[in-house]
């Protein structure tokens, strides 16, 4: 029986900060600069909620 290699899932909870397109994204969506983005999911972590609700705050 012959094995498949499967990537694993994406992960959509997660906002990688590292990740341009990531990052992009969320600025674009949110309509701030992506430094913002960044600077955000530096401060409170890569959670997408938490990530959303304090750009939401502000």
């Amino acid at each position: 029986m012959a094995t498949t290699s499967k990537a694993p899932s994406q992960d959509r909870a997660r906002v990688a900060g590292g990740q341009d397109h990531e990052v992009k994204y969320e600025a674009r969506k949110e309509g701030i600069s992506k430094e913002a983005v960044k600077k955000t999911v530096k401060n409170v972590g890569n959670s997408r909620k938490k990530v959303e609700a304090e750009l939401d705050r502000h």
